[in-house]
């Protein structure tokens, strides 16, 4: 009997898939309930609640994915976390300073909430993108700070200048700086420029203004006659490599007087009258000032700082849900906007709670802050000394790169990978040793509009790119990789609520694991609303499982709950060891071998399950399964198919959802023949008996 699938209006075209069921053939093993997981991150306020309602932990279990990792949207944001609203400051009569959460058990903490730094040098954020920076707001009272933690008193190696970036919005001639230095200030810096077509410009590098360095500086307001900078520049940068080692009058704390503070900055022209013509714009606002850029941010605060809008769910709630399983979680905790002290009384209470913890990251997207992957290095490894401490079976790792492909800016190394730049630092400190494991997120698709059918057979590239490329910069084979986040795109747009979104998200789980990742864990897991947030021509969508009501409670499946439903329900058993084969599939046309693949896996239940993506829009293909050889499938088999059958999605704006939408079809052959026919952009999934072993085998 032939299993058919909805097949186009044109015939289908005729394949077969190879498959190597040889020891030769095996590409990896892993574990369902280990590999396959989602994210639970922060929120605007009120998110907690809306996410754990009774409805929605039951029909979020429903997809499948089983171990969770906690999402850190204070690292994205400039914030340093409260992970317990109990807790010390280190000024406690001013309810300000340096923060600590109370290891102390008491009620279960079901939400908290990050605290925005008021000592921020950058304009821009990846979280809320609400706040500015302080070195250009116009206001002398307030301040930019760099991270005292990169010391070498804390941070025990040598330490590395910090630096200011000022974006002036135009190429233009620059001789005059006027820096207002706070307390400590630079005794030995340089004011440089960039030389280049832009800032990624591998041509590109700093130049010394020609009297742009300074010796023996004595803080205060100074205005600085530089000499003209040779050609028009967008970009001034304050290199400091020396501090005066002064705090504010009444300082007691030690940090206070460690690194390097500027009030207010500005870079511009001088003229023949002696007037001073500011290039800076100076406001107290992300839109009204020019973009700032700061190696490194002091997570000093206050009480006053917190913001109902960095809400994080509480970590009693997140391990006592159901949606957790009670499996061990990827947990983090706060490095480049947090303190050592603050990470390991978090780890003491999971400790003392009991909850299982499979990892801890430390830090979530230090790629995307602007920071020299040199300095997270420093504070990773001041963060895992103090935690290796407290717990030596702790598996610690990150960096939970925003992308495994980042590069850095404004920089003149050659080697311009961020990520090399931090291994190169762990090499350098024989420390390598120490990133347990390595994580990063892959959103592979900024651009949403266009072809997306083409973008999605372009990510298998993509994806063997970036593995090649990190193997390369020298993280090691022999530590688990994760990929910690995983969607279409950090953006939001129609195609993460259409059929692309299940193909993308069963081709990453496919690939990554058949080429020896260990873990993957989808973002989008709350029930969401449709949204545009970065192209007009991306239309309305989001990443999400279900789509939400107007209480944020699920109403509408979306494909990508049925693809995480086919993935973990029929293509693999729920628990135990698999094992995955090499497998292609062959037409005729090598193109037809990168629009459709094929993940083969056998299962502990002594099934094959075979998952076909078949990402091209038009066509359908027929395949029989090959390489088990003649006469070795026998028995019942199973198959399951999505396509535009099952759905469909109503463009409608903000109103957008889903119109057809029905769950995968299923069949079931008794005697099957070892063909399938797959509809055009489909997942399709075949289960069956293991093959018997070939004659003579």
């Amino acid at each position: 009997m032939l299993l058919t699938l909805p097949a186009a209006a044109a015939p289908p075209t005729p394949g077969r898939i190879v498959v190597d069921l040889s020891p030769a053939g095996l590409r990896n093993t892993f574990r369902p309930e280990v590999a396959l997981g989602a994210g639970v991150d922060g929120s605007w306020r009120g998110g907690t609640e809306r996410l754990y309602t009774p409805h929605n932990v039951e029909v979020l279990r429903k997809a499948g994915l089983r171990p969770l990792t906690y999402r850190l949207r204070t690292e994205l944001g400039i914030a340093a976390w409260h992970w317990n609203p109990e807790g010390t400051w280190s000024d406690p009569a001013h309810q300000q300073g340096y923060w600590t959460s109370s290891d102390r058990l008491g009620a279960p903490i079901q939400a908290s909430w990050g605290y925005p730094l008021p000592r921020r040098g950058d304009t821009f954020d990846m979280a809320n993108n609400g706040g500015w920076s302080r070195l250009d707001d116009g206001d002398l009272t307030t301040f930019w700070k760099s991270n005292p933690y990169l010391d070498p008193r804390y941070s025990h190696t040598a330490a590395r200048p910090q630096w200011l970036v000022i974006e002036l919005g135009s190429k233009q001639i620059v001789d005059t700086a006027e820096i207002a230095w706070g307390e400590p200030y630079a005794t030995h810096y340089r004011v440089q420029y960039w030389v280049g077509q832009d800032e990624y410009d591998r041509e590109g590098g700093w130049i010394t203004f020609p009297k742009g360095e300074v010796s023996g500086g004595r803080g205060g307001t100074v205005r600085l006659d530089l000499g003209a900078s040779r050609e028009p520049t967008g970009f001034i940068r304050v290199l400091m490599d020396a501090a005066s080692g002064t705090a504010p009058p009444g300082s007691e704390d030690p940090r206070d007087r460690i690194g390097y503070a500027v009030r207010e900055i500005s870079f511009g022209r001088t003229g023949p009258d002696g007037v001073f013509k500011d290039a800076v714009r100076h406001a107290a606002a992300r839109d009204g000032q020019s973009v700032a850029h700061v190696s490194s941010t002091d997570p000093w605060h206050r009480a006053s700082d917190k913001s109902l809008d960095y809400e994080q769910p509480g970590l009693d709630r997140f391990f006592t849900s159901p949606l957790a399983n009670g499996l061990p979680a990827m947990i983090p905790v706060g490095v480049v906007y947090d303190t050592p002290e603050n990470a390991a009384a978090e780890i003491r209470y999971l400790k003392a709670r009991g909850y299982p913890i499979a990892r801890v990251e430390l830090g979530e997207e230090p790629d995307g802050q602007y920071l020299d992957g040199e300095d997270y290095g420093a504070l990773y490894l001041e963060t895992y000394d103090v935690l290796r401490a407290l717990d030596p079976a702790l598996v610690m790792g990150g960096p939970s790169l925003q992308s495994a492909l980042s590069d850095t800016w404004l920089d003149n190394d050659p080697d311009r990978s961020w990520n090399s730049h931090f291994i190169r630092y762990l090499k350098a400190r024989g420390r390598l040793s120490d990133l347990q494991f390595f994580a990063f997120e892959h959103y592979p698709f900024d651009d949403i509009c266009g072809d997306i059918y083409g973008k999605l057979i372009q990510q298998s590239a993509l994806m063997d790119r970036l593995i090649a490329r990190v193997r390369r910069e020298g993280v090691p084979d022999t530590i688990p990789w994760h990929i910690a986040e995983y969607g279409f795109s950090a953006f939001s747009g129609r195609a993460e609520s259409e059929m692309p979104s299940a193909l993308l998200m069963a081709n990453i789980l496919g690939q990554f694991l058949t080429e020896g990742g260990d873990g993957a864990y989808l973002f989008g897991y709350p029930p969401n609303w449709p949204a545009n947030q970065h192209q007009p021509c991306a239309g309305y969508g989001n990443l999400m499982l279900y789509e939400a009501d107007e209480k944020g409670e699920a109403r509408q499946p979306m494909p990508m709950l049925h693809a995480a439903q086919l993935i973990t329900g029929a293509w693999l058993a729920p628990n135990g060891p698999h094992q995955l084969y090499a497998a292609r599939v062959e037409t005729g046309r090598p193109a037809d071998s990168e629009a459709v693949k094929v993940f083969v896996a056998q299962r502990p239940d002594g099934k094959l399950g075979v998952l076909v993506v078949n990402r091209d829009a038009k066509r359908s293909f027929q395949l029989s399964l090959a390489g088990l050889g003649p006469g070795r499938i026998t028995g019942p088999a199973e198959t399951w198919s999505y396509s535009a059958r099952q759905y469909s999605w109503v463009d409608a704006g903000p109103k957008s959802h889903p119109g057809r939408n029905l769950p995968p079809e299923h069949r079931t052959a008794m005697h099957f023949t070892g063909a399938v026919t797959v509809a055009p952009a489909s997942l399709t999934v075949v289960t069956l008996r293991s093959p018997a072993p070939a004659p003579g085998a």
